[in-house]
């Protein structure tokens, strides 16, 4: 995941509203959310490379995502795949914290990331370049390939565009999240962060839906979790088309 905007424990029907974006290179194999073969209680999308997933949801209502931290300098030989931080969450049955707290003990084994761990009791925050666990109280957050919270204009205006939606000035929840989405204007330079890739890529980055002949956005999740039931909908880009899927646990 490349943002991940998320409102906790301030609607009315949902404890967690997850409003995300996958952004990756066209030709890296990829599954859609599916309930795997080999832990059939876990709803989620596959990275075919690696094995591992950016985000996903279990029958138990166990929820868990990720993004990488951006930094072109740092080396990535022989470490381990992100993708297993979700997973491992997802497939155990840990509280957040303990989880955590076993994630950090092993924090340079894996390159920079960002991890969201919810167990439907407790939602929590760790990313191995700020290295402190943070459980997370009610509100609004939005999480790009930095820190949380990081005022990036894509993350200031996915977070902007999800409270507006909760807000219900717009209707239809779930359209109204996607389109907010879909927002794909570059920012201006002036607002451009300078994360050590060049000019024109951090203009590619910047808007909340990518679109270059490479990379892009290849699929926006929301994530609706009550005590009750999980609502999970995935809207997968192709390259000249897009289909959608919902699951409601």
């Amino acid at each position: 995941m490349c943002l991940i905007n998320f409102a906790y424990g301030i609607d009315d029907t949902y404890d967690l509203v997850v409003a995300a974006n996958r952004d990756e290179f066209y030709e890296r194999p990829t599954a859609q959310a599916h309930f795997w073969e080999d832990a059939p209680h876990i709803l989620a999308g596959r990275d075919l490379e690696k094995m591992g997933t950016w985000m996903g949801v279990t029958k138990e209502g166990r929820f868990a995502a990720l993004t990488n931290y951006r930094d072109p300098g740092e080396e990535t030989e022989g470490k381990r795949s992100r993708g297993e931080l979700v997973s491992g969450f997802l497939m155990g049955d840990e509280d957040p914290e303990s989880y955590l707290k076993g994630i950090q003990n092993n924090r340079d084994q894996y390159p920079g990331f960002n991890l969201i761990v919810y167990d439907g009791r407790s939602l929590f925050y760790y990313s191995n370049r700020e290295d402190e666990i943070r459980v997370l109280e009610p509100g609004v957050y939005g999480l790009s390939n930095h820190l949380l919270n990081t005022p990036w204009p894509k993350v200031t205006k996915g977070k902007e565009g999800l409270q507006q939606c909760l807000k219900g000035s717009a209707g239809n929840l779930k359209e109204c999240i996607f389109s907010s989405l879909q927002h794909a204007e570059p920012a201006p330079d002036e607002e451009l962060p300078d994360t050590g890739i060049p000019l024109e890529w951090e203009r590619n980055l910047s808007p909340l839906f990518i679109q270059t002949p490479q990379y892009g956005t290849r699929a926006s999740t929301l994530v609706f979790m009550n005590r009750e039931e999980v609502r999970f909908v995935e809207r997968v880009y192709e390259r000249d088309s897009s289909h959608e899927q919902e699951f409601t646990i």
